[in-house]
């Protein structure tokens, strides 16, 4: 994740996913916060189906 284009195409697909999903994205650290009722699975599937590798911190 390096630029906005990229958070923008995170963003979007989890919206989709989950319209009510609060995603909070910083391109310095290259990390996304997710507020949802989706598992962190779907979140993860979700990230890999855009492209990017993830990892659950929690």
């Amino acid at each position: 994740m390096s630029c906005g284009h990229c958070t923008a195409a995170i963003t979007k697909k989890i919206a989709a996913l989950d319209p009510s999903a609060i995603v909070s994205t910083d391109l310095d650290r290259r990390t996304v916060e997710v507020e949802t009722r989706q598992t962190g699975t779907a979140i993860a599937q979700t990230m890999k189906a855009v492209g990017y590798a993830s990892e659950l911190l929690t």
